[in-house]
């Protein structure tokens, strides 16, 4: 008697609600984790928040929409809202690629393909770290479906609703320009697409998608010195040797964020298995060649293009190339062609479940596991919460003021302003003397400051670079506070000083209620 899994057969039946299950629990894992179990702002999610509070037209870190949608998500929501914010891109990101399946595959491999989005792990793990990458992932899926519709299906509103998308990619990332450029070459180089460039509609769309690049182009000019001297250097041998490595370290963490992927794909094609067993068909009409090409071109087109970018301008990191792995799924199941064979269904179900539940409850375990065994300081353990809140009162009893800015060790600066006052009212960050900046020091002058630095013991001494920028300054002495669970790690200890507002007499002097531990 042939055997079907109650999920395989679900998947050939229900596909749509297979996919629903999937993307909705892993997006409520992945809200719930991080609200409960994490102390602190995840990854740079703290800069993203600092940046937003200023609500600048961009700034060195990119174009603003991202840093726009944290602060209002905080605002109303609290660490909540920006998990849940970054969990609805993940949802969006996940649909328009079902979508955009369903339009070239069908149903059931269009779910299939999604399903194979759970063992990528830059889609699922880090995506609690809101910021442009993340954002960027529903843009770019979406930006893929439309020109899909406007130029596979020739369903000409879909030009507009692209331009829209891309224009909002641009508001998002500075590799928006890279997308746009790529999807104009391949509408070149395909015979359908050059028939589509003389449409009324792509020449509108097109000045739409123009008129959003210049305030990008400003954006990129404001990065433009760094970018410019790394490229000369590029000249230099040395510097082709590191790129190389670099570019090939970084490829290597983006396959091997491809591992749970390959895994479902090796056990469900029985590769590597010395037994027969029973299988599964999962069927589909024959493709059209134009939209095999397509799947391919921005599967892997994109991640080759921008991964050698972000080496060239220093972004080394693969959690970047994010909204560039959104095809993965769908190039798989594309070439695994019109009729796939999912053998060893038990095993393939239950690796699948694994991948799913598996780094949420890891990352949950680890904020009560790691500081008892490899007594790593995690960024998402830290004690943010009793930081903030003990330096931003201890200005207010002094000044009788609102602690309004904070300085000195970046991450800690902008871990006080995340938990140093109300949402709408917390503290500015100050991170340098550029005047340009929305903190300046006349703003330290007129309305006091708190400066933080890591120290490592009760000793109140000022750090050689604060003491570089504040020569004024006055220590108190460091403030240690214990962390959620503090197991074998030391106590977080950080040193502190108070610059009061200029009415008051400048900078504080030592001692207070500060006490140290």
């Amino acid at each position: 008697m042939h055997h079907v899994s109650l999920f395989i057969e679900l998947l050939r039946t229900r596909p749509r609600q297979v996919f629903w299950f999937a993307i909705l629990t892993q997006a409520v894992l992945w809200t719930l984790v991080p609200t409960f179990f994490y102390s602190a702002p995840p990854g740079d999610l703290a800069t993203v928040l600092a940046i937003g509070r200023e609500f600048t037209f961009g700034s060195d870190f990119g174009p603003p929409l991202s840093f726009w949608l944290a602060e209002i998500a905080y605002r109303q929501a609290g660490l909540f809202g920006v998990y849940a914010l970054a969990q609805l891109c993940v949802v969006i990101a996940y649909w328009a690629v079902f979508a955009l399946g369903v339009d070239i595959l069908g149903e059931r491999q269009a779910a299939l393909a999604a399903l194979l989005l759970v063992g990528v792990t830059a889609l699922t793990v880090p995506t609690p770290d809101f910021g442009p990458a993340v954002l960027a992932m529903p843009l770019w899926a979406l930006s893929l479906l439309y020109a899909w519709r406007a130029v596979g299906e020739k369903q000409r509103v879909y030009w507009y609703v692209l331009a829209v998308t891309l224009g909002l990619l641009l508001l998002t990332t500075n590799f928006a320009l890279v997308a746009v450029v790529l999807l104009v070459l391949f509408l070149v180089m395909s015979e359908r697409g050059r028939a589509s460039l003389g449409s009324i509609d792509f020449f509108i769309a097109g000045i739409i998608v123009v008129v959003m690049i210049f305030p990008h182009l400003i954006w990129i000019d404001q990065a433009s010195d760094n970018v410019i001297s790394r490229i000369e250097r590029l000249r230099d041998p040395k510097s082709v040797d590191a790129n190389l490595f670099a570019w090939l370290r970084l490829f290597g963490y983006i396959a091997l964020g491809h591992a749970g992927l390959a895994t479902l794909v090796t056990l469900a094609s029985n590769l590597g298995w010395t037994r027969q067993s029973e299988a599964v068909a999962i069927e589909r009409s024959a493709i059209d060649p134009f939209a095999r090409n397509f799947v391919y071109f921005f599967a892997i087109v994109p991640p080759l293009v921008v991964t050698m970018l972000t080496v060239v301008i220093g972004h080394n990191n693969p959690v970047y190339a994010s909204p560039l792995l959104v095809l993965s799924g769908l190039a798989v199941v594309v070439a695994a062609g019109n009729r796939i064979l999912i053998h060893h269904q038990t095993v393939v179900v239950v690796a699948w479940f694994v991948l799913l539940l598996l780094p949420p409850v890891t990352a949950a375990l680890a904020m009560f596991v790691a500081p008892w065994t490899i007594a790593i300081d995690l960024k998402a353990a830290q004690p943010a919460r009793d930081m903030g809140k003990f330096l931003s009162e201890s200005f207010e009893r002094r000044t009788g003021q609102p602690l309004a800015i904070v300085a000195g060790d970046q991450r800690l600066a902008e871990l006080v302003a995340v938990y140093g006052g109300e949402r709408r009212s917390r503290p500015h960050v100050f991170v340098d003397d550029n005047p340009d900046n929305p903190v300046t020091r006349k703003d330290i002058a007129d309305k006091g400051a708190i400066v933080v630095w890591m120290a490592t013991d009760n000793s109140p001494t000022v750090p050689p670079e604060i003491r570089a920028r504040f020569p004024d300054l006055v220590p108190e002495v460091p403030r240690a506070f214990e962390r959620p669970v503090q197991g074998r790690l030391p106590l977080f200890r950080v040193g502190w000083g108070m610059i009061r507002p200029a009415a008051q007499g400048g900078a504080a002097p030592p001692g207070g209620p500060a006490a140290g531990q």
